[in-house]
């Protein structure tokens, strides 16, 4: 059955049978056996399609066929890309291990045309294993991810909530906060600019009652992974505003690491639908009285031609939240 929830709209996909199971821990050869089998279905397909002869509408179009079809290769998508995350972390240094938090951690990712990376993300996420839940708010994707996310719903430890239209990535954050069951939240971009085995350090503090809001800045050590000059200094007045406003010493409002204690978010009503989330939970948590506390973490910095979204729109849209938000 699928538990995959809609959010001011109706997917346009239906329930199909799994044909991977085992999540996470299905062995590589699996999945290589799956990968052939993809490229087969994928050539046979083709061949169909090329000497099948044209039927007119009236004759009736086998659209429950090519139904199952697209179920089909979303399981393959899901499958392979499982399978190239499981041998890139075979052959990765060994991750120091840590001890198992004690909290109940709710993960949301909002997710907007990521088809390329999303089950990847989920799949580092699972294997850090911080997480109670992993929630994932599709805010409309039009690439294909929904089929993904479809299939991935089907696993116990994630939740699927779609937009039933485009909404920002704001609103998509609010809807995760809303379903989220976990004493503490974080926030993971569904890209991989972010690498979820920073994650456990950023909850640590946390866990050890040291802080209440977390943040994880890419420039707090090594501001140079970041190779763009021009967002480095976009966000560094950006940053710099919001300290000006609020009070804080942070080195990097904009991050998508944050990480809550859930009774600091039930406490703030959030308005902003796109990336002015930022700026907006920042001055909020600050006029609570939170001291954020931050920690480096490591950044691979994609391009807008790999699918970066955020733009000089939102950076304008940015200073004006913290006008808005920051001298209440």
């Amino acid at each position: 059955m699928i538990r995959a929830t809609v959010v001011n709209g109706s997917p346009k996909e239906r329930p199909g049978r799994l044909l991977i199971s085992g999540g996470f821990e299905s062995c590589i050869l699996q999945f290589a056996f799956i990968r052939v089998l993809s490229r087969a279905i994928n050539q046979m397909t083709s061949n169909i399609a090329s000497s099948e002869p044209k039927r007119s509408e009236s004759q009736g179009a086998p659209a429950r066929d090519r139904d199952y079809l697209a179920r089909i290769e979303a399981n393959l998508a899901v499958a392979e890309q499982t399978a190239a995350v499981l041998g890139e972390m075979d052959a990765a240094p060994a991750v120091e291990p840590r001890p198992r938090t004690k909290l109940a951690v709710s993960v949301v990712i909002p997710v907007y045309n990521e088809r390329d990376t999303v089950v990847e993300i989920v799949r580092r996420v699972q294997a850090v294993g911080i997480h109670q839940e992993i929630i994932l708010v599709d805010d409309y994707s039009l690439d294909g991810t929904r089929q993904l996310l479809v299939e991935l719903d089907r696993e116990a430890d994630v939740r699927v909530l779609m937009h039933g239209y485009n909404r920002g990535k704001g609103a998509a954050l609010r809807t995760g906060f809303q379903a989220a069951s976990g004493d503490v939240v974080l926030i993971q971009d569904a890209d991989l600019e972010y690498n979820p085995n920073d994650l456990p350090r950023l909850l640590e503090p946390i866990e050890r009652g040291l802080a209440d809001v977390v943040y994880g800045s890419r420039f707090l050590e090594n501001a140079q992974q970041d190779p763009s000059r021009l967002h480095r200094l976009g966000n560094w007045l950006l940053t710099a505003a919001s300290n000006l406003t609020t009070g804080q010493r942070l080195t990097d409002m904009e991050t998508c690491y944050k990480v809550f204690r859930r009774e600091v978010l039930e406490q703030i009503d959030l308005e902003q639908n796109r990336f002015g989330f930022e700026p907006e939970i920042t001055a909020k948590v600050s006029r609570l009285g939170y001291r954020i506390l931050e920690l480096p973490i490591g950044y691979n910095y994609r391009t807008y031609d790999e699918g970066k979204k955020i733009g000089l729109r939102d950076a304008a849209s940015a200073l004006w939240c913290i006008a808005k938000y920051g001298w209440k």
